[in-house]
């Protein structure tokens, strides 16, 4: 295999990896990976289905109403009429949402933690920088910069 093709496979594997730990850990709180990232989203503030979409990276590109409407049918998400604009959705979680989020939360510090651990001794600005430029323009690197400077 040639370094490229390594960088690709590696990529992969982590990210397979990292989305099977993470979803082996979910599965006692009722949630996937994908709708995780919908919780926690919300978790930090009211959205549009549009601005949700704009976000994830699970779902990248695509609409995330099978998402949402998975989490509403699970009592985590409600929706309601924007009261300056009828034709827009706000989306925010209710308690049940609440509380899977604070799971979730304790889930990913535990999977951040095991990220920690295996950097160690590695410039990770580099590697974060090298990722970025890696997925730059796509719309998973453009959702991963709009959280990352979204306040």
């Amino acid at each position: 295999m040639n370094r490229a093709e390594t960088v690709r496979y590696l990529v992969l594997a982590a990210q397979r990896e990292g989305n099977r730990m993470l979803a082996e850990h979910l599965r006692p709180i009722g949630v996937t990976p994908s709708q995780a990232e919908v919780v926690r989203l919300l978790g930090d503030r009211e959205l549009s289905i549009g601005e949700l979409g704009e976000l994830l990276v699970c779902e990248s590109g695509t609409n995330p109403s099978r998402l949402v409407e998975r989490l509403v049918v699970a009592g985590m998400i409600e929706r309601r009429l924007d009261e300056g604009d009828r034709r827009r959705v706000i989306l925010s979680l209710t308690s049940r949402g609440r509380a899977a989020e604070r799971a979730v939360v304790e889930i990913e510090a535990g999977l951040y933690s095991a990220i920690d651990a295996a950097g160690r001794g590695v410039d990770l600005d580099a590697v974060i920088d090298y990722l970025t430029r890696l997925s730059a323009g796509s719309p998973s690197g453009l959702a991963v910069e709009k959280r990352r400077t979204t306040p």
